[in-house]
Formats: C-alpha cells, sequence, structure tokens
C-alpha cells in the first residue's frame, strides 16, 4: 500500500498548536499505525515567523499540492486577509483532480476564499461563525459541530478540534482500531462525534454530582447493551429527572439520546471493523432495540449501510 501524500501549508504569523495538530497526527510516529509521506510547505518558502516569538524553515512551496492525497490549511492568520491568489489556485487545482482538502479552524475562510465551499455545509471556530456566514453566504454554516465532511472537503472548529478531525480522517481511512491507537497516545478521547457541540457550558466535574455523573457515563461505555433510558440514568445518578438532564448537558453538551446514539454508533463502526459478528449480533451489543434500528441510524449518520461500512475497512 502507497503512503498518503498529505501536505500542510503554513503562512507567516501561524500558530505552532494549529501547525502541531496535523504533524503530530499523521507526521509523529505511532506504533502500529501506516506511515505517512507529510510535507509542510508554504506560498514562498523559506522563515516564516510564528506567533510564539519563534520562526520555523519551511523548504517547500506550493508544489508539494500537484500530488498530494490530502491538503491541510490548518488556520489562518486574518479572516480579514484575503489569502495569496497562488494558494487558492492551488487548492482549486488539488481539489478538482480529487483530493481531499481540509481547513481546520479559521482555514475555511481559506476554502471559502477559493470557492470550495460554495453550496456545502462547513464549520469554523464559533467566535468567528457570525462573521463567516456574512461573508460567504453560499456556505451553509454549523457553528454548533466539531467538524464536517462534505464530500472531500472537510472543515473544522476551533483548536482542539482540528485533532478531532485529523483523527476522524485517520479513522475513515484506516479504521476505528488505528484512529484510538493514535489518540491514546495523544492523551486526548479517542472518537467525538462532529456533530457535538463545539461550546460545552462545564467541560470537567465541577461538583459531587459531576462527579458521580462522570462515573455513570463511564459505567454506561462498559454496559452499552442495556435499556438505558433518562429515567434509569437519572436514578442511577441519584438525581431528579431534572438535575440530571442539567447536568448531563452541562457535562457533555449534549442530551442523554444523542448522547446514547453517538456512543451505541460509534461501538458498532469498531465492532463492524474489527469482529466477525453479524448484524443482528452487533446491533444486540451495541444496545440497539434491533437490527433494522441499527441499519436505520447508522445510514442516517454515516450515509451507508453497516454492510457497506464493513465491506470499506475489509478492503483496505
Amino acid at each position: 500500500m502507497s503512503k498518503l501524500r498529505i501536505a500542510v501549508v503554513a503562512f507567516e504569523r501561524i500558530s505552532p498548536f494549529h501547525l502541531s495538530v496535523p504533524c503530530v497526527v499523521f507526521g509523529d510516529a505511532h506504533p502500529g499505525v501506516p506511515s505517512f509521506e507529510l510535507t509542510v510547505c508554504a506560498v514562498e518558502p523559506g522563515s516564516l515567523k510564528t506567533t510564539a516569538g519563534f520562526d520555523i524553515h519551511v523548504s517547500h512551496g506550493l508544489e508539494a499540492l500537484t500530488d498530494a492525497d490530502i491538503v491541510i490549511i490548518p488556520s489562518w492568520r486574518d479572516p480579514t486577509e484575503t489569502p495569496p491568489a497562488a494558494l487558492l489556485s492551488a487548492l482549486t487545482s488539488a481539489a478538482q483532480r480529487g483530493a481531499t482538502i481540509v481547513g481546520l479552524c479559521l482555514g475555511a475562510y481559506v476554502l471559502a476564499a477559493a470557492g470550495l465551499l460554495d453550496g456545502r455545509r462547513a464549520t469554523t471556530h464559533w467566535a468567528y461563525a457570525a462573521d463567516f456566514a456574512r461573508r460567504y453566504p453560499l456556505t451553509r454554516v454549523d457553528a454548533n459541530v466539531l467538524y464536517i465532511a462534505d464530500d472531500q472537503i472537510l472543515t473544522s472548529a476551533g483548536t482542539a478540534a482540528g485533532i478531532d478531525c485529523c483523527l476522524y480522517m485517520l479513522r475513515q481511512e484506516y479504521g476505528a482500531e488505528t484512529a484510538n491507537s493514535v489518540a491514546r497516545r495523544l492523551v486526548v478521547p479517542p472518537h467525538r462525534q462532529g456533530g457535538q457541540a463545539q461550546f460545552i457550558e462545564q467541560p470537567v466535574p465541577a461538583s459531587a454530582n459531576d462527579s458521580r455523573l462522570a462515573e455513570l457515563l463511564d459505567w454506561v461505555r462498559t454496559n452499552p447493551a442495556q435499556a438505558h433510558t433518562l429515567d434509569s440514568l437519572a436514578q442511577r445518578a441519584l438525581m431528579s429527572r431534572r438535575t440530571f438532564t442539567r447536568h448531563f448537558r452541562q457535562l457533555t453538551g449534549s442530551t442523554v439520546s444523542a448522547w446514547l446514539l453517538g456512543q451505541r454508533l460509534a461501538l458498532s463502526q469498531r465492532l463492524l471493523e474489527g469482529t466477525e459478528h453479524d448484524i443482528e449480533q452487533i446491533a444486540d451489543l451495541a444496545g440497539f432495540a434491533s437490527s433494522v434500528t441499527l441499519r436505520h441510524h447508522f445510514r442516517k449518520a454515516f450515509g451507508v449501510s453497516p454492510s457497506a461500512w464493513r465491506e470499506t475497512f475489509n478492503g483496505k
């Protein structure tokens, strides 16, 4: 199997963190994970200043985009600044020949300036979503998600959501176990659905109730086949239905039903990729009422049937 060629576009005044996100996922060596041919390039190679007070040296120019399988814009220095015409032209050419084009955080502005988001769904950092929607009315902006994949065009929310987007790409190409392995080494959540809210009011437990709730979520993850409901979970957490609902949303940014569905779908993906269980067994293990229910939710979430998902990863 040939290595995937990934081009990451750096620029003057780039944030070192944003640049490091695709580099640490695709550039570092992870045991048991296929290696990639990653190239950092720039419109004008040479010395580039970062926002952290040190410079980086980039040896490659935009020629790196001509044969890249994936092109990543890891952010952008100023949403009000029109990106260089040479970069926009190179992105358009790469998209036309079928490359995957990715705009992390404010990198969505660059993709939009190139016309690649016209008629598509996209996201960006929540603080800039209103401005983005005003400037690019042909794009359907969703400010409430971590990342969006629209055919071969991907965009992500701000900062750390870029890691989620990169892990999603890794998962799509090589399966859940590969992506989870990288996530464990990076000490980040193994999988957050793209539809998870960008902004969670209370990201860490701040009370005894929330600590108890966090422990409950871990228990649910290890017992997905049980028929969990809002009432049964509230009772197990020793909370009223109303209090449980409020704390649950504060902790996860989601409703109980949406969170449970996301967990069950993620488990279904792993079972399809890594076991020989039939669809009925997987539906039972993941806590779906029937294989029909699993197929319905799976197709709605991922656009393909469970069988097609399994065939894709078996083929790879």
